[in-house]
């Protein structure tokens, strides 16, 4: 596996809870990124070593509000670089109400074979509140779009914890989603990130964060209930269809090599090495060199973040692919997890339980140096 993550720092508008890198500024800028990001593309050609792209992902931002031009131009570009693999998962992140006939019939010729849209919720006055653009009839219309289009790998993002959001409105989401013809569900927990709208609105009292048992509730549910459709909990915040695991952020979770491209964007070389472009598009247009900053990860670090992704997936981590010192240290973090039913062991590996997987974050910080 290794894989390219193109950043598109764009949006119609921002959505109260968002604190990714984005803009909300026009075409004329978008223009003035696609060249830019092709140009990157080209001047960083000697980075990749490898023959073949087996994942390329779009996201943000929001790629679907770049005009369907543009998308062609940078996956047109990306794959004369970076050649594709003969199944190469190439997946789009788009909003509801970008994606209609038209757009996908504009697209025909890009080489996307997986969509991942972001719904949150269908009901309409959580998606007013959140400052989310699209209706729930849009979100169920998109979907209905893009089997009718020949696209069948369709991911839904969901938000649980919502403001005055319910049990009941959360299984009915969850009920919504699992009912539709997709292959991937996400689920996040809401966060109130510093600075954004929605955590304005907490701090003036007008919204209050849902509590720690009822988001228990809402996680637990979403497991039973999907589980119950079939889909495969690979993932803490992931379930899909067998065979329809996203491959890319899979990727990303098992420390594979990758190449970021566009302002934010992030590239690791698979080793020890990190990379990230600046969050400034008037800097990322006007340079000839992206500015960027990267890292030479240390020993603990590396073993960190070892810990930190392989602990999220289901598969866990693997004791024999640490060094001796370094086994006994997580070993002996983990035998209180381990007594309490939080952990478990499947052959050499430590795997989340099901007790555990709400509480993942804390465990993880604790087999972490």
């Amino acid at each position: 596996m290794a894989g390219i993550y193109i950043h598109v720092p764009f949006c119609k508008s921002r959505c109260a809870y968002c604190d990714f890198f984005s803009t909300t500024s026009g075409e004329a800028w978008m223009r003035r990124y696609a060249d830019a990001l092709v140009r990157e593309m080209a001047a960083r050609r000697a980075e990749w070593t490898l023959p073949k792209v087996d994942t390329l992902y779009l996201g943000g931002g929001t790629p679907s509000c770049l005009p369907a031009e543009l998308v062609l131009q940078i996956l047109r570009s990306a794959a004369a670089l970076y050649p594709l693999s003969d199944n190469a998962e190439v997946t789009i992140e788009a909003n509801p109400d970008d994606v209609t006939d038209d757009w996908l019939r504009a697209l025909g010729a890009a080489p996307i074979n997986r969509i991942s849209m972001g719904v949150q919720t269908f009901d309409d006055a959580l998606l007013a509140l959140i400052h989310r653009r699209h209706s729930s009839r849009q979100a169920v219309s998109a979907v209905d779009a893009c089997r009718e289009r020949g696209l069948h790998n369709i991911s839904l993002d969901l938000i649980y914890g919502l403001p005055d959001q319910t049990l009941a409105m959360w299984e009915s989401d969850v009920r919504k989603a699992l009912s539709m013809p997709i292959a991937h569900l996400s689920a996040y927990a809401l966060t109130y990130e510093e600075g954004t709208p929605l955590a304005r609105m907490r701090d003036n009292n007008k919204v209050a964060e849902a509590d720690e048992e009822l988001m228990s509730e809402m996680y637990q549910r979403l497991c039973t209930m999907a589980a119950e459709a079939g889909m495969q909990h690979y993932e803490i915040s992931n379930f899909a269809l067998p065979g329809c695991q996203s491959r890319h952020n899979s990727s990303y979770w098992q420390g594979e090599p990758y190449l970021g491209f566009g302002p934010g964007a992030h590239s690791y070389d698979g080793h020890r090495t990190r990379r990230w472009n600046l969050p400034d598009l008037a800097r990322y247009v006007a340079e000839a060199e992206v500015p960027m900053e990267y890292e030479v990860l240390s020993d603990d670090e590396l073993y960190d973040e070892y810990i930190m992704t392989r602990m999220r997936t289901r598969r866990g981590a693997d004791l024999s692919s640490l060094p001796d010192n370094r086994r006994e240290y997580c070993l002996s973090m983990a035998r209180p997890h381990l007594a309490n039913g939080r952990l478990r062991r499947e052959g050499n590996c430590l795997v989340l339980t099901q007790e555990g997987l709400f509480v993942s974050n804390d465990i993880i910080s604790d087999l972490m140096c």
